[in-house]
């Protein structure tokens, strides 16, 4: 049984709205310079003569570093707290998306292997900071959201991630920003994240009693805890949890979806449907797959919380098949308007299961002490998953050409959906590991 939903004052209402409205857009402006990368795969190509294995050799290094680095971030990030971890992750990737940026300007490298390495160091230490953003999201959530209120706010957050997506999606098709030098789709975004770092110190507390206000219980997987929060602790929650174990592994197929499909896709619009960035067709798909995943987010937290009774294991499983139909689709390419409609359910589908594993179960099954651990795991998986759709998925590409990279990732969705029947009714158990 599930514990009462809490009765919160309106002071409690009033600042947990301040916080997580300060914490969500700065997420966003995170996404922002992060998802910035595939408007600039083309340009990176067309300025260097780099083939799409060459390019695919940033996303790779980049992305697994991403992952390794969320799976040590998080037991760090649960000792530091989570507006430290996002002030240290925004910091840096302002920084590094500068870096990235500025590489145009250093005519010593030269256009080969030499600039080639320092892109893709570059991005790869944007990444590293990257993997802050998500485990400080969560864990400051976690502290904030009562177990049985967290599937349909974590649906809010997710359209405000996606709102970071909506941005550069917005920002990097504009005839004014496709008209510049690629390196300023790195400018741009790298000055949106320091804005929203100033924003984060201000205003984001880590838990309503740094905020001034009462204690409060979210009831998941810790409470009721009163061991140290140590790396050991932390680690044992998660790591010995087969919940949590399943989730990761489901988690680094949907990396390989959700990577191969949003790194790629901008640069499959351009070479195998033959339109420009700011061409009013790519526009509009763009915007429908942005609103498609928020809400994806939406449907996903009210169908687990209200009809799935706060389990998140059978929406992350309609998300997998409604993948798996979107995916076939592409695949065969009836028209232009049958690809953009199956890109925006696969990305209402990819949103869907974002939500509920990285979003949602890991307050869920790593508790609010364990949280960032939690997030850690699922969204570092994630990662590892994707960095297979760099390199990787350019040579498959260079190979094969775009009649490949649909039927690439359509397996990995299948292996995701068997996983989320076996976790169907998983709950977190307060005080103890979910089984």
């Amino acid at each position: 049984m599930l514990p009462p939903r809490p009765q919160h004052s309106n002071a409690f209402r009033l600042r947990r709205t301040q916080n997580w409205l300060a914490l969500g857009f700065t997420y966003a402006a995170m996404y922002m310079a992060r998802y910035n990368f595939g408007f600039a795969n083309k340009s990176l190509s067309d300025a260097y003569g780099w083939d799409r294995a060459g390019v695919g050799t940033i996303i790779s290094t980049a992305t697994l570093i991403y992952g390794l680095s969320a799976l040590f971030n998080g037991p760090l990030a649960d000792r530091l707290g989570g507006r430290r971890a996002m002030l240290t992750g925004a910091i840096g990737a302002c920084v590094f998306n500068l870096a990235f940026g500025l590489g145009a300007y250093l005519g010593v490298l030269g256009t080969g292997t030499l600039l080639l390495g320092y892109l893709a160091s570059v991005w790869t230490l944007n990444m590293y900071f990257q993997s802050y953003s998500a485990l400080a999201l969560i864990k400051v959530n976690a502290g904030w959201f009562h177990v049985t209120e967290r599937g349909v706010f974590s649906a809010i957050f997710g359209s405000m991630i996606q709102s970071g997506r909506a941005a550069v999606f917005a920002l990097m098709t504009m005839s004014a920003v496709v008209a510049l030098p690629w390196q300023w789709k790195f400018f741009l975004p790298a000055m949106g994240v320091g804005l929203m770092a100033v924003v984060t110190f201000l205003v984001v507390r880590d838990s309503p009693v740094e905020a001034g206000l009462e204690a409060f219980d979210p009831q998941d997987a810790t409470s009721g805890d009163t061991e140290a929060i140590t790396l050991g602790y932390v680690a044992r929650k998660v790591f010995t949890n087969p919940v949590a174990l399943t989730i990761a592994v489901a988690e680094f197929c949907t990396g390989f979806v959700r990577h191969g499909f949003e790194q790629w896709f901008p640069r499959y619009m351009q070479e195998a449907q033959h339109l420009a960035l700011d061409h009013p067709v790519f526009q509009r798909g763009a915007a429908a797959v942005v609103i498609a995943g928020i809400a994806g987010a939406f449907i996903a937290g009210m169908l687990s919380d209200w009809v799935f009774q706060s389990r998140r294991a059978p929406v992350a499983f309609i998300g997998y098949a409604i993948q798996i139909a979107s995916l076939a689709v592409i695949w065969m390419a009836p028209s232009l308007l049958a690809i953009i409609i199956a890109f925006t359910l696969n990305s209402l589908a990819i949103s869907m299961v974002h939500s509920m594993l990285s979003g949602t179960a890991s307050m869920d099954f790593g508790g609010k002490r364990a949280a960032a651990t939690a997030a850690g795991l699922f969204d570092g998986m994630q990662y590892i998953g994707g960095s297979f759709t760099g390199f990787g998925l350019g040579w498959v590409l260079d190979r094969f050409g775009w009649v490949a990279w649909s039927p690439s990732m359509i397996g990995f969705s299948g292996v995701g959906a068997v996983l989320m029947l076996v976790l169907w009714n998983a709950r977190p158990r307060p005080g103890a590991s979910a089984h």
